[in-house]
């Protein structure tokens, strides 16, 4: 080669004459032809130094086939060297891995598409509506209870502590406010705690737990977790960030079937979301990563462990100051209870049921306003456990329950229970037992009614009726007794005979009348409370003798509204039905108050109150109750096991009796001692004088009569003697009696019951018995009452056309406050009366005394005609 140097110029190969002469054949030199070259620019040869000479081709044949094989090798070895080595590996592996990622990322993309169109249209998605809250408050507005599926209303995130929602954050979702509803910084952060053991929180983000929540099932897989991104995605799109983190605080699950940290703040610490402080905070925070297991109700030292955690993590994010988080470390650890507790829980049940009487299904939250007062209510349940804890075990007394009712009927004060903890059935309202000798007002009304009188004489001696042979407790017999010493001593034998005098379909209509709703058997042992009855609807009963006759309803509720405030229900009771005239409670309130002061109920008396009321006890002492009232307040008080196994000779005048004057005694404690309606308090003075004018002045019948009592019945038939035992037919024809004698032998025992020998009924002179149900024609003024003077063969039945004694009929009475009207019928805007919305205050009517209670005075006309 005569040059090292390219040409700048490109040098065209030349062609020389074929030797052969054929212009088809191309022949090129050995300058000319192309060899191999390497990496490395090849050198071209100029054409001037090619030799043309051919001797001279052979000779130079060999070293140029060897110049043109170096060249090749040359390249290979280039080729190794670029292609081995670390970086070589290197290169290599960041290359597949871009195109791996690239096909993952097709794939990933084709399953989240093939997965999203599985789901409706995102244009139909919608938060569900959280289940709806009943939020019960007492009289004076304090929370008795929230009931619903959730167990707590939702709040705002402005009125939560806020402690919470920085508490939440801290542990469950540090950057919420920073991502768009997946955070990749926190998913690799879950990683690498997950790989060093240190898992402090997990990589979902808020907004992924509430879709996962509102939306999806719980299971994993990995379809609900493309789902639940999407729908991550949605929601960040829909709301703010404030609106989700409050869906999330008011629906998440925190434990014991408490959703929102309004539940779950009520359910652990008996207080609200709003007032919850540092150390609480954290630990309904740290509920949230295993509800159950970390329950302060079911592992308090697990909660308060967590809460450590979260107050660290709070620490570190800077939400408190390290100061802050010790002394909240410090405190002790909150004692949770583990199931809701509280005598008030029955009531919350009694209201939920109302309720649903009242408007239906609940489909939004509401609030209700009850009647209930939560001093008498503590009182109430304070008075039942200190009993039960005082003598329970020593007579075997397992359970109690109370009702507390004010004239209206308004409920007051209900325990259920012992223990709402330990059971939740509510033994006043729901169980129905046999109240016993506490049933007998109601037939003593009937007889009063019926026109006799409380000095009305009767006998108490043996008894028969059919194979029955009712017995007083203490299994002794004392003669001829006046009614209101009957039932002061709660003597059997007169109240058999009322019942059979009177007719038991009376009883049991004067029981409904007043408000015993459950059915009742017509039998004579119905005067010895053989039918069962629940302990709400016998005390609300009794109200009716406290308010003067008038119905009292028993309730619960006395304002339902929506969140807004609208009005969906209102109690109005200002206007019930009198069931009783005023002249036969007048009678019987006083025959009741005996029974305080000198019968059966004597452990009950007050030592500034007039009170009334009678005691009650079933077969064996299965049952014990009394049932007394004021001239404010009538409360009910049952003792018994719920497996009916018999007491330790508990009677109704024992435990029961001496529990209603504690619980009474603290219940009226500030109020104004007033008398009982018809039970005057009068000074005493003496006996007056009998003087000629006073005999003058009586010669007529009535001169001076100060009462317009009914006349009192005559004297039992001839056939019934006047001492040693009345004998009533095994089976009377109706035609005689009107009403069927179902002989039973009752399972009462106050008095204790015992069936004798076999005897052959009397046969009863049937115009003895028209002159007796003649006698016993109560003397009402003209038009109130029905004439019960028609006959039906000797049969006193009342007529079809004549109104029921002045008073509607109790089965057909519908007042406003029974209505069960639809919520957009209600009018808005009204208040409740104000007996509903104050306390125990006695209403006007009620109370003060009465002298229609006084025996009449006898004239001298009386006295020649024998009457």
């Amino acid at each position: 080669m005569a040059s090292g140097k390219r040409p700048r110029e490109r040098v065209e190969p030349s062609f020389g004459a074929a030797q052969n002469n054929d212009p088809g054949e191309l022949r090129l030199g050995a300058g000319e032809r192309i060899v191999g070259h390497s990496s490395r620019k090849s050198k071209r040869i100029p054409v001037e130094d090619i030799d043309d000479d051919d001797d001279g081709e052979e000779e130079d044949l060999e070293p140029r086939a060897r110049r043109a094989s170096k060249p090749a090798r040359t390249k290979r070895s280039a080729r190794a060297s670029r292609s081995g080595g670390f970086f070589g590996a290197i290169r290599s592996l960041l290359y597949w891995c871009i195109v791996l990622g690239i096909w993952a990322g097709i794939a990933v993309g084709g399953v989240v598409i093939y997965f999203a169109a599985q789901m409706p249209s995102a244009s139909t998605w919608s938060i569900p509506d959280r289940p709806p809250n009943v939020k019960i408050t007492a009289l004076d507005g304090t929370l008795v209870a929230n009931r619903g599926t959730t167990g707590g209303e939702a709040i705002a995130l402005e009125e939560m502590s806020p402690y919470l929602p920085q508490a939440v954050m801290a542990i469950e979702d540090r950057r919420f406010y920073y991502h768009f509803g997946v955070d990749p910084l926190g998913l690799a952060r879950a990683f690498l705690n997950n790989l060093t053991g240190r898992s402090l929180q997990g990589g979902s983000t808020l907004t992924q737990q509430l879709a996962k929540n509102l939306f999806l099932s719980p299971e994993r897989t990995f379809e609900r977790k493309v789902q639940e991104v999407l729908l991550s995605f949605w929601l960040e799109h829909k709301f703010t960030k404030d609106q989700i983190l409050a869906m999330y605080l008011n629906r998440m699950y925190f434990g014991s079937n408490a959703y929102g940290v309004e539940a779950a703040s009520q359910r652990y610490f008996n207080k609200s979301a709003r007032d919850v402080n540092l150390a609480e905070a954290a630990t309904l925070a740290g509920l949230l990563k295993a509800p159950s297991r970390l329950s302060p109700a079911r592992d308090p030292k697990a909660a308060e462990e967590r809460a450590q955690v979260v107050l660290g993590a709070m620490r570190e994010e800077g939400y408190v100051t390290a100061e802050e988080a010790k002394t909240a470390m410090s405190q002790p650890p909150a004692k949770a209870r583990s199931y809701w507790s509280g005598a008030e829980h029955y009531a919350a049940d009694m209201v939920i049921d109302e309720v649903k009487a009242l408007i239906g299904d609940v489909k939004t939250d509401i609030n209700v306003q009850t009647t209930l007062d939560m001093r008498l209510e503590k009182q109430a349940e304070a008075a039942l456990t200190s009993a039960l804890d005082k003598e329970g075990r020593k007579v075997n007394a397992s359970q109690a329950a109370l009702v507390s009712v004010d004239a209206t009927g308004a409920i007051r004060a209900v325990v259920g229970g012992r223990d709402y903890t330990d059971s939740q059935f509510n033994r006043a309202a729901k169980a129905k037992r046999q109240p016993g000798s506490a049933f007998k007002p109601f037939v003593y009304a009937a007889a009063l009614e019926a026109g006799y009188r409380p000095d009305t004489l009767m006998n108490d001696g043996p008894v028969r009726i059919g194979n029955w042979t009712p017995e007083n407790y203490d299994q002794k017999y004392r003669g001829q007794v006046t009614l209101s010493t009957a039932l002061a001593h709660s003597l059997n034998t007169i109240a058999a005979q009322l019942v059979m005098q009177v007719g038991p379909k009376n009883v049991i209509s004067v029981a409904h009348r007043l408000g015993i709703d459950s059915d009742l058997q017509e039998n004579a042992s119905i005067a010895l409370g053989t039918s069962e009855v629940s302990l709400v609807e016998l005390t609300s009963s009794y109200a009716a003798f406290m308010n003067g006759g008038m119905k009292a309803t028993p309730h619960l509720v006395s304002r339902i509204t929506d969140t807004s405030g609208k009005v969906l229900y209102e109690a109005d009771y200002s206007n019930p039905p009198r069931v009783l005239s005023e002249q036969v409670v007048a009678n019987l309130n006083g025959m009741l108050n005996r029974v305080m002061t000198e019968g059966t109920g004597r452990a009950a008396q007050l030592s500034k109150w007039q009170a009334a009321g009678k005691s009650g006890t079933t077969q064996s002492f299965r049952d014990a109750i009394f049932v007394g009232f004021t001239s404010t307040m009538t409360t009910g008080i049952w003792f018994g096991n719920d497996d009916g196994t018999p007491m330790k000779k508990v009677t109704g005048g024992g435990l029961p009796a001496r529990a209603w004057k504690t619980y009474m005694t603290a219940a009226l404690e500030g109020y104004k001692p007033t008398p009982l309606f018809g039970v005057g308090i009068q000074p005493a003075k003496p006996e007056p004088q009998t003087t000629l004018s006073d005999i003058i002045s009586g010669v007529l019948p009535g001169a001076v009569s100060r009462d317009d009592f009914p006349p009192a019945p005559d004297a039992p038939p001839e056939d019934i003697p006047v001492q040693g035992q009345a004998s009533y037919p095994a089976a009377p024809p109706p035609v005689q009696q009107g009403y069927p004698v179902q002989p039973q032998q009752p399972v009462t025992r106050e008095p204790a019951m015992r069936e004798p020998a076999q005897r052959a009924p009397s046969q009863r002179d049937p115009a003895a018995v028209d002159r007796r149900q003649q006698a016993v024609q109560p003397n009402y003024p003209p038009g109130t009452v029905p004439d019960y003077r028609a006959r039906d063969g000797g049969q006193m039945v009342p007529p079809a056309d004549v109104p029921n004694r002045g008073y509607q009929d109790y089965r057909q009475y519908r007042g406003p406050y029974d209505d069960r009207v639809a919520p957009d019928s209600v009018l808005e805007g009204r208040a409740p009366p104000d007996a509903v919305l104050e306390g125990p205050v006695p209403p006007g009517d009620v109370g003060g005394s009465s002298r229609r209670g006084q025996p009449r005075d006898s004239t001298l006309f009386d006295i020649i005609m024998g009457q």
